[in-house]
C-alpha cells in the first residue's frame, strides 16, 4: 500500500492529526477530569462530552455536503490550520483558569474541526488507492491513525508529568497539540490542487441550499444502500456501549482505582492495542468468512467480552475489556469504512461519512447521558454493564435483518 505515493502522503497527514488530535484530548482531560484544581461527577462528566460532540454532531451533516462540493486539498489545508489556531486559543483558557461554557465551546470548536478533517480524510481515500485496495487503505489508516492518537495522549500525559497538572501544565501540555495541525496542514498541501476530488459535484447551485440540504441528502443515500445502512446499525450499537463504558471507566479509575491519568494512559494504550490488532486481521477475517458473519461474530464477542471482564470490576478486567471492547469496534468500522467508500458515489461520499460520524457522536452522548443519571458515584453500577451487553446483541439482531441477502 506505501507504494502509492498519494496514500503515504494522505497518510502522513492523517498521522499528524489525529496525534495532535489525541495529545489535545488527553490534555484536556487531565485539565478538567484529573486536576486537584477542579471536580468532576458523573453529570458532569457527562455533560463535557455532550459540550463536546453535541454542537458538531448537529452542524456535521451539513457541513459535509462542503467535502462534496468544495476542493477537499483546500478544505484540509484550511481546516487544519484553523485547527491549530483554536488548540492555541483553548490553552490560554486553561493557563487562565477558564471552565464551563467558555472552556467547553472552545473544545467543541476544536473537536469539530478535527471531525471535519476526518471526514475529509476519509472521502479522498478512494482517489489515492485503488478501489480493490480499500479494505487494506482503511486497516492502514484508521487503525494506525487510532494508534498515533493513543500515542499522542500518552504523550500529554508524559509532557503533563513534566510542566505539571495544574492549570498552567494542562494549558501548555494543551498547546503543545498545534504541531499536529501545522504539520498535517503543511502535508495536505502538498497534493496537486482537486487531487483529492470532489470529481462530480451533485448539488444545487447555491451553496447555502447545498450545506442545507447536507443532512436530507446523506441520510437518503445511506437508508438506499443496504451495505450500509446495516453496518450504521451495528456500528450504532456499539457506540451506545461504548458511551456507557466510556463513563464506567472513568469513574472506577477516578474513584474506585485511584490511579489518575496514569490508569487512564493504561486503559488508552490497551484500546489502542486492540485497535491495532483489528487493523491487522481484519481483512483477513473478511476474505476468510465474509464481512457479515464477520461482523455478526464481533458483536456476540463484544457482548461476552462486556459481560465476563466488565462485571468484576478490577483494574486488570478493565484494561482487557479496553482491549476487546477496542478490537471489536475496530473490526465493526473497518467493514463500514469500506462499505461507504466502495457503494457510495464520490459525488455524496463526503455528506455520508458526514452524517455516519455526527449518528455515533449523538448516540454515544445519549447513552453516556443516560448511565449518568443512574450510575454509581464510584462506577460501581454491574446493571449498565448488563445492559450494555444487551445492547450488543440488539444491535447484532438489527443488523442481521437489514444485511439479509446483501452482505
Amino acid at each position: 500500500m506505501l507504494a502509492f505515493p498519494g496514500f503515504r502522503r494522505l497518510l502522513l497527514s492523517r498521522f499528524a492529526a489525529q496525534w495532535g488530535d489525541g495529545l489535545f484530548q488527553a490534555g484536556l482531560a487531565g485539565a478538567v477530569l484529573f486536576n486537584p484544581e477542579r471536580e468532576a461527577d458523573p453529570l458532569a462528566i457527562a455533560a463535557g462530552f455532550a459540550a463536546l460532540l453535541l454542537p458538531y454532531s448537529v452542524i456535521g451533516p451539513f457541513a459535509g455536503a462542503l467535502l462534496d462540493r468544495w476542493d477537499r486539498r483546500r478544505v484540509l489545508v484550511a481546516a487544519n490550520l484553523l485547527r491549530g489556531l483554536m488548540i492555541l486559543v483553548t490553552a490560554v483558557c486553561v493557563i487562565g483558569g477558564g471552565s464551563g461554557t467558555v472552556l467547553f465551546t472552545l473544545a467543541l470548536v476544536v473537536v469539530g474541526i478535527s471531525r471535519f478533517v476526518g471526514s475529509g480524510l476519509s472521502a479522498s481515500l478512494p482517489h489515492v488507492v485503488p478501489v480493490r485496495n480499500l479494505v487494506e487503505a482503511n486497516a492502514i489508516a484508521t487503525t494506525l491513525g487510532a494508534v498515533i492518537a493513543v500515542i499522542g495522549a500518552g504523550c500529554a500525559v508524559g509532557v503533563r508529568a513534566v510542566l505539571g497538572d495544574d492549570d498552567t501544565g494542562s494549558g501548555l501540555t494543551t498547546a503543545v497539540a498545534v504541531v499536529g495541525s501545522v504539520v498535517a496542514a503543511v502535508v495536505a498541501g502538498r497534493f496537486p490542487r482537486n487531487a483529492l476530488g470532489p470529481d462530480a459535484v451533485d448539488e444545487p447551485a447555491q451553496t447555502l441550499v447545498a450545506v442545507a440540504r447536507g443532512l436530507f441528502d446523506g441520510g437518503r443515500v445511506a437508508v438506499r444502500t443496504p451495505t450500509v445502512l446495516a453496518g450504521f446499525v451495528a456500528l450504532l450499537a456499539h457506540r451506545a456501549v461504548f458511551g456507557v463504558l466510556l463513563l464506567l471507566t472513568v469513574l472506577l479509575i477516578r474513584f474506585e482505582f485511584d490511579a489518575g491519568m496514569a490508569g487512564l494512559g493504561q486503559v488508552a494504550g490497551l484500546f489502542g492495542l486492540g485497535v491495532l490488532v483489528a487493523g491487522m486481521t481484519t481483512a483477513r477475517i473478511v476474505a476468510a468468512v465474509g464481512r457479515r458473519r464477520t461482523m455478526g461474530a464481533g458483536m456476540v464477542v463484544g457482548a461476552a467480552a462486556v459481560l465476563a471482564l466488565g462485571l468484576p470490576m478490577t483494574m486488570w478486567t478493565t484494561l482487557a475489556a479496553a482491549f476487546a471492547v477496542s478490537f471489536v469496534g475496530q473490526v465493526v468500522k473497518l467493514c463500514v469504512d469500506a462499505a461507504v467508500q466502495r457503494d457510495i458515489g464520490d459525488e455524496s461520499r463526503g455528506r455520508v461519512f458526514a452524517l455516519y460520524d455526527t449518528l455515533f457522536n449523538v448516540t454515544q452522548v445519549v447513552s453516556l447521558a443516560l448511565a449518568a443519571l443512574v450510575v454509581a458515584p464510584d462506577g460501581g453500577s454491574p446493571g449498565l454493564i448488563v445492559a450494555a451487553a444487551v445492547v450488543y446483541l440488539l444491535g447484532l439482531g438489527g443488523f442481521a435483518l437489514a444485511s439479509r441477502g446483501h452482505l
